[in-house]
């Protein structure tokens, strides 16, 4: 029997979140892409910017035989008082020491699989998104990064009648939205700071391409896409993004670009459990210490939002806060 190009397809992910209430509409999967065209210095997923496949040492799992530092074929792993110190330039994610490793201590991030595979798990998942006016969310990483995979998946999906989200953070070429937006019921689009020169010092990338990307989905919809749902999430980070020039930059592009065709507009809190990620990883990160926001700091971005925005009544802000502004 041949194999047809769906079979031989394959995408490489991290992992499926099932109940996910922060990813569209209803109680939905989400589904982890590895890989990202950008490297927020915020970011809560750091494990998702490389596509390559990483092992991260999990330390509340180690029982500290060692038997890792002995099979690691590249002698990158050594034992230290605070456990395990790997040295990442060293590492090729090989996988000896994930499979040498008798408590799961060491972990690999990243797995290939077919849309097939993929889209027999996520089924499983049908009662809740029927009851619940979910289903699938593509998040990232950045699922545009691996287009071929993303249409085939959104295409099975669809027509097991299964409602899908895509969660872009816009980088990537006009071809590519236009071949899968047919395929999608609710856009996420990551809109992070409206100039381009900080949005490059914060990501790695400017934000032109991303601009032009929104603009012509917002000319999009009710035309070419009549049935879908623009969503625009900004992510809150103090000193980062949420700023007196920014929230309002964001808030006043919007207001001149996406008129009716913008459904909602999500100011998404600061998240710090990506902390022992970053830890996990042997990463450092600029963040670590930051707190959770405070009501007082979510209320007072919700005010920049609605005071240059055309549509208040479309913004909201989700996420954590912090109980006391003394924590």
């Amino acid at each position: 029997m041949n194999q047809t190009s769906a079979d031989l397809l394959t995408g490489t992910i991290l992992h499926l979140q099932r109940l996910s209430t922060e990813d569209g509409p209803g109680i939905r999967t989400t589904v982890f892409y590895k890989g990202c065209p950008l490297n927020c210095s915020w970011c809560h997923n750091p494990e998702s910017v490389s596509i390559k496949s990483q092992v991260q040492w999990v330390g509340v799992h180690c029982i500290g035989c060692h038997t890792c530092i002995a099979v690691c074929p590249e002698h990158g792993l050594s034992a230290q008082s605070e456990g395990i110190l790997r040295e990442l330039k060293l590492c090729t994610a090989c996988g000896t020491c994930v499979d040498a490793c008798p408590s799961n201590a060491m972990e690999m991030l990243g797995r290939k699989v077919t849309p097939d595979e993929l889209v027999d798990e996520l089924l499983k998942d049908r009662a809740y998104f029927e009851k619940s006016g979910g289903g699938v969310t593509l998040s990232g990483g950045e699922p545009t990064l691996q287009p071929a995979f993303t249409l085939e998946l959104l295409m099975q999906l669809k027509l097991q009648g299964i409602n899908t989200a895509l969660d872009t953070c816009g980088l990537c070429s006009r071809e590519t939205l236009a071949v899968l937006l047919p395929w999608v019921d609710v856009l996420l689009f990551d809109l992070k700071l409206v100039d381009s020169a900080e949005h490059k010092a914060w990501t790695g990338a400017g934000n032109e391409r991303i601009l032009d990307n929104l603009k012509w989905v917002c000319d999009q919809v009710g035309e070419a896409f009549p049935s879908l749902q623009l969503w625009v999430r900004t992510p809150l980070i103090p000193g980062a993004t949420l700023t007196h020039e920014n929230i309002p930059g964001i808030g006043s592009l919007l207001s001149r670009h996406a008129g009716n065709a913008l459904e909602r507009w999500e100011l998404c809190a600061f998240n710090n459990l990506g902390r022992d990620k970053y830890t996990r990883l042997g990463m450092e990160w600029q963040f670590a210490n930051e707190p959770l926001m405070t009501r007082v700091q979510l209320d007072e971005a919700l005010e920049l939002a609605h005071s240059s925005f055309t549509y208040p009544d479309r913004v909201f802000v989700t996420g954590s806060s912090r109980v006391s502004n003394h924590e």
